[in-house]
């Protein structure tokens, strides 16, 4: 039973923009704070947004500023704006329900599948 699933990676030129979006299931949307991972070739996954427990925002400090983390309670939909994207934004993007809220380092208790994103220069 998929839990998560992403759309709307693919490939842009720098300086463009994406718009993900993640269905999630209804028992997990209402119980669980909702962020966004990446992973570059090579390299860890890292956080870069998420919804605190009281609804505020967190961002990577790499992305502050140019990505947004979105959500619509009436799709149970989760989203990410990427602008200005750079090169190293180049990576596959996951969306996860956090196993603690505000806390990236504790990981995902469910992840998607990913959609990858290409920055190109």
């Amino acid at each position: 039973q998929v839990q998560l699933v992403e759309s709307g990676g693919g490939s842009v030129q720098a300086g463009g923009s994406l718009r993900l979006s993640c269905a999630v299931a209804g028992h997990i949307y209402s119980r669980y704070c909702m962020a966004w991972f990446r992973q570059a070739l090579g390299k860890e996954r890292e956080g870069v947004a998420a919804f605190n427990a009281d609804g505020t925002t967190t961002y990577a400090d790499a992305v502050k500023g140019r990505f947004t983390i979105s959500k619509d309670n009436t799709k149970m939909t989760l989203y990410l704006q990427m602008d200005s994207l750079k090169p190293e934004d180049t990576a596959t993007y996951y969306c996860a329900a956090l196993r603690l809220c505000a806390d990236f380092e504790a990981g995902g208790r469910y992840w998607g599948q990913g959609t990858q994103v290409i920055v190109s220069s």
